[in-house]
């Protein structure tokens, strides 16, 4: 494949990660980013869709938006392996030559973007948080957090094709699902044998998780060093149990061992959107604030009135979290109390 022959190279590819039968999320924010740059472009949309008897995913992927689905069935697809997965997305690109390819940034994306990038001879920009078409040239715009946040970069790949990116979970606004929408089922041929996979799973053992994912919360309670200490967190799942949320924190709280880096919000933690995000004793680093300022509706509580968390806060409440959250946690316990408070505004 000649990947510097870039006018043959054509349309908008989605890798359509699965587990077990389930597509990730993630798949769903790029379909909608996707169809945004393909618009731009006017080319089609399509999904990259490998497993072994996941057909029917296939309707929720086109229902999303997408126009084509190039999909491979293969038993010895059924567990995620890099050399499996590697081996049937390089030889589809090769053949149908896709223009841009998007991935997301999980553990998953992480692991084979750079294995296709490296076989097809082209480049990868890691973890994007935004994505946009050169208005002069259609080449894509991809520009990912640098130097721990602190500068955003853009990233091109003018000379070769395709153009690749992973994009990190959250960041993108998700497909409007469409039920009456059509597209195309294309049956990708490639010859996979055992003796291409150098490994094998035995087993898959799923991590008990007593909290949801930042990414699917509606309600999240976050906490910074304005809580002092470890225990601080145990207050603030107190209030997100309450409310039906998840419990987040700044990276300060990580570095200091209070709580694990799967509950970072931030630049380079998780980026989310929640309906509701409370601040707790967060300052506002301009890191953090980049991974929560699309929030619904967003609340600080910080003895510091001129805490920059404060500038993107819908409502903001100074004072110290050990005082105010204990009431709020008694307010909300208190149905008769809100209710009253509710008919007098």
């Amino acid at each position: 494949m000649d990947n510097r022959d870039i006018k043959s190279f054509k349309g908008v590819w989605v890798f359509a990660e699965q587990r077990q039968g389930v597509l990730t999320p993630v798949v769903i924010e790029l379909l909608g980013e996707g169809k945004k740059l393909a618009s731009k472009i006017g080319v089609e949309l399509c999904a990259f869709l490998a497993g072994d008897n996941v057909d029917d995913l296939i309707p929720e992927l086109i229902q999303h938006g997408t126009d084509k689905v190039y999909y491979v069935n293969n038993k010895l697809l059924h567990n995620y392996t890099t050399d499996g997965y590697a081996k049937v997305l390089e030889k589809a690109v090769e053949e149908y030559k896709p223009e841009i390819i998007l991935i997301g940034a999980t553990h998953i994306g992480r692991d084979l973007a750079p294995r296709i990038a490296s076989k097809l001879n082209t480049g990868l920009t890691a973890d994007c948080t935004k994505l946009e078409i050169d208005e002069e040239d259609g080449k894509l715009l991809q520009t990912r957090p640098a130097f721990g946040g602190n500068l955003m970069a853009t990233i091109i790949c003018p000379e070769t094709r395709p153009q690749m990116c992973t994009v990190r979970p959250g960041v993108m606004d998700k497909a409007i699902k469409d039920t009456s929408k059509t597209g195309d089922i294309i049956d990708v041929k490639v010859d996979l044998s055992e003796d291409d996979i150098r490994t094998e799973v035995l087993n898959i053992i799923k991590i008990k998780k007593d909290m949801i994912p930042l990414t699917d919360a509606d309600i999240i309670v976050s906490g910074g060093m304005g809580i002092k200490n470890a225990d601080g967190f145990k207050l603030l799942k107190e209030l997100a149990d309450i409310l039906g949320g998840t419990i987040g924190a700044s990276r300060a709280t990580v570095d200091a061992g209070w709580i694990d880096r799967s509950r970072q919000v931030g630049q380079t933690g998780t980026t989310v959107r929640p309906k509701v995000y409370i601040a707790c004793g967060i300052s506002g680093a301009i890191q953090h604030l980049a991974g929560m300022q699309d929030s619904g509706i967003i609340v600080a509580i910080n003895t510091n009135p001129n805490a920059p968390i404060f500038d993107v806060a819908d409502y903001g409440i100074v004072g110290d979290i050990y005082e105010v959250v204990p009431q709020l946690i008694e307010l909300l316990k208190d149905g008769a109390r809100l209710e009253e408070l509710f008919n007098k505004g």
